[in-house]
């Protein structure tokens, strides 16, 4: 393919068996899906762009954001990491119609497998673009709720006993064992019967539902062959990334070089091309 050049964005996933992935590099979505096995080259131009204001930075703050952006946007805020700390409703939101917009909506509180077991939260509309970014290989949602907050209430209750981070490392290797989803949602919400119920009584009885016909899906990623040591590949430190993609997963390029987390290079300048 002809040398394509431009903004770098995050993935883009459908879900498909294996999911089905695009690289948008400027005007262009490059298929990944039909190079892996094929030697490819990423070159950082040593631009960097914000992804929201369109200002020229020196360093990309959040994947992808110029510091003013960074400091002012409501999704850099400290709450959307930990979203049980919203601020909404004591009127202190930085941008309070884009809260309205993503965070005072229908959220899902779900379990995953992506590195082992874990509790996430994520948009209704999200799913299943989330687990996917997460390299989760199992998902299911357990709890509908009506905003951000709630779910960040739930995830904070579940998390004293499932772990809410994924170990990208053990992701990106492969060596996932399944896990029963339907019996750990079944744990944890016995273990935490009494909180939620309470969580219920403060925002009423409708804010929180159980999903419980919800069923667990599998998610299958295009990858030729799992490295047995991971090696973390960064544009800053060697702008010019080449070498033979051997899977996607998550977020991240398997090279036969290193993986490429892509989504924290949103923002940069960079050329792809197919060597």
């Amino acid at each position: 393919m002809d040398l394509v050049s431009g903004l770098l964005r995050k993935m883009r996933a459908e879900i498909n068996s294996p999911v089905a992935y695009h690289l948008p590099v400027g005007e262009a979505e490059i298929y990944l899906n039909d190079l892996i096995g094929a030697r490819v080259r990423l070159q950082f131009e040593g631009a960097i762009t914000c992804l929201h204001c369109g200002r020229k930075t020196k360093k990309s703050f959040n994947q992808g954001f110029c510091y003013p952006c960074f400091q002012t946007l409501a999704q850099c805020d400290s709450c959307i990491v930990s979203p049980e700390k919203c601020h909404f409703d004591a009127g202190t939101c930085r941008e309070p119609e884009w809260a309205e917009q993503h965070c005072m909506q229908p959220h899902v509180v779900y379990l995953a497998n992506s590195s082992g077991l874990k509790v996430g939260i994520t948009r209704g509309t999200q799913i299943p673009t989330r687990w996917i970014d997460q390299g989760a290989v199992q998902a299911l949602p357990i709890l509908g709720v009506q905003t951000r907050q709630q779910s960040g209430l739930v995830e904070t209750l579940f998390k004293q006993h499932v772990a809410d981070k994924t170990n990208w490392r053990a992701m990106l290797k492969g060596q996932v064992d399944a896990i029963d989803l339907i019996a750990e949602r079944d744990r944890l919400l016995d273990l935490y019967a009494q909180p939620l119920a309470e969580l219920q009584r403060r925002f009423g009885v409708q804010a929180l539902q159980l999903l419980p016909s919800a069923e667990a899906i599998s998610i299958d990623y295009p990858v030729r062959e799992y490295p047995t040591k991971v090696v973390s590949l960064d544009l800053e430190k060697t702008p010019q990334i080449e070498g033979y993609l051997l899977g996607i997963k998550g977020q991240y390029l398997m090279f036969d070089t290193g993986v490429l987390n892509i989504r924290k290079f949103g923002a940069y300048h960079v050329s792809f091309s197919v060597c």
